[in-house]
């Protein structure tokens, strides 16, 4: 049985004929008989009995409807509920981001959404308030590319990264909003000699010594294709995945490294390390939000992708 079969039997036992039910609901007599057989048939008792030229409810068929409409009322509550929830401006908004975006772009969104509840009259974004601005629940989680979809049961947003010419996000299950493409440069010490180039290619930096990522990440992706194109492998000193370690070891032990150009710049520019861009090769990853379609409904989760993507342009479009 269904809410809609228990509707029937509701509305019939109220205007007592398929007819007057079929009007109500603006669908067919046979539409009603349909549903009322359906219904009886999954009971497993008679539900209604011929009186005269009127179809009544049997006692049976009573209980049974007066047990739905307390269904139907639930439901309708259920769906009012859920609608409020979708268009609640200040509901709260989790959002997970990997590790290099998290540390550029967090406390940028934050800010941002400071400002909005500060002009709203309102209070802290992350915590309870009333105003019309989202409250933040932010976490970092760096998990390898195929990681990425499986975190939007656990967060509203998930901002993921992956190289572009790496296999597409599983879009019949999640929604993919395209943030920026970043591409990974060269880290190298600000008195290496490589520093006075512009640009560098594979076979400038094949011989070196690196610090990368475990596998499975794009750093250790672009330096198999450096070890490809220049048929050498690299040699790899340190295998660590957090961009602003990778610059203090490039700064401190003279090795080199593959840092993301826009998100991994301050951690560079903190430790006297210079970016060069590496040609030759593919190195740029996409950055991009996932979300689950039912929470892509949800007005508090729309204002802050959108806010997401103002905080991205600023900081690929930045200068330097």
């Amino acid at each position: 049985m269904d809410v809609r079969q228990l509707q029937v039997l509701r509305e019939l036992g109220e205007l007592g004929s398929v007819k007057a039910v079929a009007e109500a609901m603006m669908v067919t007599p046979s539409a009603v008989s349909q549903q009322l057989t359906l219904l009886q048939r999954s009971a497993g008792v008679p539900l209604t009995r011929k009186e005269g030229r009127n179809l009544v409810l049997t006692d049976a068929g009573q209980v049974l409807a007066d047990a739905g409409g307390a269904v139907i009322r639930a439901m309708a509550d259920a769906h009012a509920a859920i609608g409020g929830y979708h268009d609640d401006p200040a509901g709260t908004v989790s959002v997970s981001a990997f590790h290099s975006a998290g540390q550029a772009i967090f406390g940028r969104l934050a800010g941002r959404l400071a400002a909005t509840e500060t002009d709203d009259g309102g209070t802290d974004p992350s915590g309870p308030g009333t105003s019309g601005v989202p409250r933040l629940r932010l976490a970092d989680e760096d998990v390898p590319q195929q990681g990425f979809p499986a975190l939007t049961a656990r967060y509203d947003i998930v901002l993921a990264h992956r190289m572009a010419h790496s296999e597409d996000w599983p879009t019949d299950r999640i929604l993919v909003l395209p943030l920026a493409e970043e591409p990974f440069d060269v880290a190298l010490p600000a008195g290496h000699p490589l520093a006075a180039k512009a640009s560098l290619t594979p076979s400038d930096v094949a011989g070196e010594s690196w610090v990368s990522s475990r596998p499975g990440y794009s750093p250790a992706d672009v330096l198999a294709a450096v070890a490809a194109v220049a048929s050498r492998a690299p040699h790899i000193a340190h295998r660590v995945n957090d961009y602003a370690t990778v610059a203090a070891v490039v700064a401190g032990s003279g090795v080199l490294g593959l840092l993301p150009r826009h998100t991994a710049a301050a951690a560079a520019l903190s430790q006297g390390v210079v970016l060069r861009p590496l040609e030759g090769i593919a190195t740029r990853r996409r950055i991009d939000m996932l979300i689950r379609p039912e929470n892509a409904r949800r007005q508090a989760v729309q204002r802050v992708a959108q806010l997401l993507r103002e905080v991205v342009d600023e900081l690929v479009s930045a200068p330097g």
